[in-house]
């Protein structure tokens, strides 16, 4: 890299280090500052942001640029969902606090939202407040550039990446890969959002298969390289992605060439353009094959661009050594006196041992993925003083913390305890995962959030303790789409609705057998059957029963699901399926959850591809 004028040093300091207009590729190789941090979107947000609410242009003009700064309509009129994006989910104690600052001072029901893309959410912002959100997080080094919008969206990562068995440390080519993408001329106005993840071996945790491009750590003669994976995705017509390049090699930038021409591919595909519905890069695949497309990537290496662009990524590497700034070993540390058995359930759950000797990773279990202010603040507390300030969000919706003395566990635990947040089972069947739902998104169908508590309320009475029945993972969204990452759950649900003699009833499709552990990635199939949404909980409970009561020795529940067939499942909760006829007495069927007035199919036009 260059080095840095004198001009550029002033620029630097006058944006606090974190990158300018004239000079936006220095970066600090801090955790959690990988996007660099641009003062000048800010004052353009604040002005057209003003020009906008005072009529001065019009909502076809603004929303494209607001979405392309991560600020997304609700379906409340006059409020913003605020999308933060983590790249690679790596967050820092200070960037915590500032989550804290912004749940308490701009949303009403005071509380941040971990997504299943490694995001941090903020609800029911007024918009005149979204500039002000927005500087608080550049402060922080945090950006929601391109969280939003048909761009390259929040690159996902494994949160134990640089911390497990791996054959190198992706992170540092993850964080050039967004430093690449972020602000590029490229992938401005695709034909529709453009999902990437990073994996740190063949355990896949990042879950490349449902990723339009995902990334695979592969080393070959010594040479460090990625399997490059394509064509996957949720939603509608949701498809597993397959393998585009067995080997492209990291370190002379080849990765990065690779995906900017799938990107300029993607980009030209018209036909994509006219069906937003269909516009997303797996449809494409779908139609003309992997080796087809591949062909398609190859031709357009070919083009004069090529020789224009640098893809050298050693200016944009994260680089960063968290281990030389781990903890030390304490002087004093506790441990558990008399009854352990809820520890070490704990650690049992939501502890893993590093590959570096004396470290641990915490899972911390966080419900449905939110967080207060007082939660927030504890954590970056913790990571202070436990792990050398260094935590990941998971796809999951909890947060890793690195580098945990293993003498400190304890004492870590009892901390997250205080903050309601020492729970085991993180990724585990009680770990329930769904996405906003009719809580704020305008496309939602049913209240996914309420639920989620629900059942997650319900698997906690049943007091599961048989570690396969533990090994169920469930899931729901709040409507077809897979913000919720139903598809590939064990059990799944998605919202939809039924009619009962002319009044609506919130509802239920259900999905079994989705998969995404160990390095598999399989698509749940739907099963025959629509559930009202009061029910979901028993047709959970029965099937879970069913499971532990049929099984064959050692048969994990997607093998159980095979061998009895859907039938089995269909059969165990068809008197739940029959819809009842409105009365005083079922009047309760009618109410979604957590919601007080009958239930209504309400469902807006979502943004996404604006």
């Amino acid at each position: 890299m260059e080095p840095v004028t004198a001009r550029e040093s002033e620029q630097l300091t006058k944006s606090r280090g974190r990158g300018s207009l004239e000079s936006p590729e220095v970066y600090e190789n801090v955790p959690g500052h990988i996007i660099p941090i641009l003062e000048r979107e800010f004052d353009d947000f604040d002005s057209r942001a003003a020009g906008f609410l005072g009529g001065q242009e019009s909502e076809d003009e603004f929303i494209p640029f607001r979405l392309k700064q991560g600020v997304y309509g609700q379906r409340q009129e006059a409020r913003q969902m605020i999308r933060v994006k983590l790249p690679l989910g790596g967050v820092n104690p200070d960037q915590l606090d500032a989550f804290a600052d912004i749940a308490e001072q701009f949303t009403p029901l005071v509380k941040g939202h971990i997504t299943t893309r490694q995001n941090i959410q903020y609800h029911h912002v007024p918009l005149d407040d979204a500039a002000k959100v927005i500087r608080i997080l550049g402060r922080a080094g945090l950006s929601s550039r391109e969280a939003c919008g048909n761009t390259v969206r929040n690159v996902t990562g494994d949160p134990y990446a640089g911390i497990t068995d791996e054959p190198f440390d992706i992170t540092p080519y993850g964080g050039a890969f967004v430093r690449y993408f972020v602000r590029n001329e490229v992938c401005q106005l695709l034909p529709r959002k453009f999902k990437v993840s990073f994996s740190a071996n063949d355990e896949d945790r990042a879950i490349s298969g449902i990723h339009d491009l995902g990334f695979l750590p592969r080393v070959r003669d010594g040479v460090r390289g990625v399997e490059i994976r394509t064509g996957g995705g949720t939603s509608i017509m949701p498809r597993v992605g397959t393998t585009l390049y067995d080997f492209v090699e990291l370190d002379n930038g080849d990765y990065l060439k690779v995906s900017e021409a799938v990107l300029r591919v993607f980009d030209r595909q018209e036909d994509l353009r006219a069906n937003r519905q269909r516009a997303r890069l797996k449809f494409m695949v779908d139609r003309v094959g992997i080796d087809a497309f591949r062909e398609e990537v190859d031709r357009e290496l070919e083009l004069d661009w090529v020789d224009e662009r640098d893809f050298d990524p050693t200016p944009h590497l994260f680089l960063h050594d968290e281990q030389a700034n781990a903890p030390t070993a304490p002087s004093g540390y506790g441990s558990p006196n008399g009854d352990r058995r809820e520890f070490d359930r704990f650690v049992e759950a939501n502890v893993t041992p590093q590959p570096q000797e004396g470290f641990a990773a915490v899972a911390v279990k966080v419900i449905r993925g939110d967080l207060t202010p007082e939660q927030f603040r504890g954590i970056a507390q913790i990571m202070r003083d436990f792990s050398g300030g260094y935590a990941r969000t998971t796809v999951e919706q909890n947060i890793v913390l690195r580098w945990v003395r293993d003498e400190a566990l304890y004492d870590v635990w009892l901390r997250l305890k205080e903050l309601g947040l020492g729970d085991a089972g993180a990724h585990e069947i009680t770990d329930v995962v769904s996405c906003p739902g009719t809580d704020s998104c305008k496309m939602a169908i049913t209240s996914s959030m309420g639920l989620n508590e629900a059942v997650e309320t319900r698997l906690e009475e049943m007091q599961l303790d048989d570690p396969l029945t533990r090994r169920i993972h469930v899931k729901m969204s709040g409507c077809p789409n897979g913000c919720g990452q139903h598809h590939i759950a064990n059990i799944g649900f998605y919202g939809a609705s039924m009619k009962v003699g002319g009044r609506q009833m919130p509802a239920y499709v259900a999905h079994l057998a989705g998969q995404y552990d160990d390095g598999r990635v399989a698509m749940g199939q739907r099963l025959k059957v629509r559930l009202p949404a009061k029910r979901v909980p028993d047709a959970v409970e029965r099937w879970v029963r069913l499971y532990e009561r049929e099984r064959q020795e050692g048969e994990e529940f997607n093998v159980f699901v095979a061998r009895v067939g859907n039938e089995t499942f269909e059969a165990e909760v068809k008197d739940l399926a029959l819809p009842v006829e409105f009365s005083l007495d079922t009047m309760n069927q009618f109410i979604d959850w957590n919601r007080h007035e009958p239930y209504k199919v309400v469902r807006g036009e979502g943004e996404c591809a604006v």
